[in-house]
């Protein structure tokens, strides 16, 4: 069955969406994007996402294509026309369509909005919650300003298929010596029950989950610290895990080929999972 999907202003089925050969999002991947996750047929962390839309486009020089409100509207019915019980929304905003030309367009150029869902049945109930992923380690090849949410993916998405040629789930990027974070999630380890994650900088993408989940250990009463590790300490860690919108909260058992712990999911992990699903649960709007 077509899925209904929004663009510009217009509800559509998917094979009549079209966007612009002149699109700055496909020209120059001058745009940025949000990912929201749907259970029970509510979105999950709404507020962030739209509050980090609207720093990416500032940062951009962009401005929200609409108010924040409007915009969960816009989630809500293509929950509703699309069935979504459990899934992803996916939101683009491109700079819009103009002669292609490295300078940006006049202002008052309409940008482009797009978005459309995934439906995932189950998708708090995934496999790897349980089993566990293993990760390789990559160089850490992204331009500079991770911290800012564009469509610039194609390097993450070689480092996907660099870990899936190498008999792995993901990739852990590093710089520096250091893990920046995974291909589409921020990492973690667990040393003597301190959770530790690469502090915020343009480095790394200020992840919506990541904010919640930090927040929600401190209120458990657990130890954070925010700072860079490296692959090696990684290995030696209790525990390891990743955060997204899409995994919430999953933990990581291998990294190039080194178990972490005992090779198992850790409990720190699987309780931080639990505390995350059942409060957003409580809170999904």
């Amino acid at each position: 069955m077509s899925r209904t999907v929004y663009v510009n202003g217009e509800y559509l089925p998917e094979e009549r969406a079209t966007v612009s050969i002149f699109d700055r999002g496909f020209l120059f991947a001058d745009a940025v994007y949000e990912v929201t996750s749907v259970l029970g047929g509510k979105l999950i962390d709404f507020d962030g996402h739209a509050a980090r839309l609207d720093r990416s486009l500032g940062e951009l020089g962009m401005s929200m294509p609409m108010e924040a409100e409007a915009l969960r509207d816009v989630h809500h019915r293509l929950v509703a026309e699309n069935g979504i019980e459990d899934g992803l929304i996916y939101l683009q905003v491109t700079r819009g369509a103009a002669d292609r030309d490295f300078a940006f367009p006049e202002a008052g150029t309409a940008q482009t909005v797009v978005l459309f869902t995934q439906s995932k049945p189950g998708l708090a109930d995934s496999p790897a919650a349980k089993m566990g992923l293993k990760v390789i380690s990559i160089p850490d090849a992204r331009w500079g300003r991770r911290d800012i949410k564009t469509v610039q993916l194609l390097y993450p998405s070689m480092g996907k298929m660099m870990a899936k040629a190498a008999g792995a789930d993901d990739a852990w990027m590093v710089e520096d010596g250091h893990v920046t974070e995974g291909t589409s999630n921020n990492a973690y380890i667990v040393t003597g029950r301190k959770i530790v994650t690469r502090q915020l900088g343009q480095e790394i993408l200020h992840g919506i989950t990541r904010a919640a989940v930090l927040r929600m250990a401190r209120e458990a009463q657990m130890e954070v610290e925010e700072r860079s590790f490296t692959i090696e300490e990684a290995q030696a860690a209790d525990e390891a895990f990743i955060t997204s919108a899409s995994s919430f909260v999953t933990p990581v058992v291998e990294i190039d080929g080194a178990k972490v712990g005992d090779g198992t999911p850790g409990k720190i992990a699987a309780r931080l999972r639990e505390i995350y699903l059942e409060e957003s649960k409580r809170t999904a709007s």
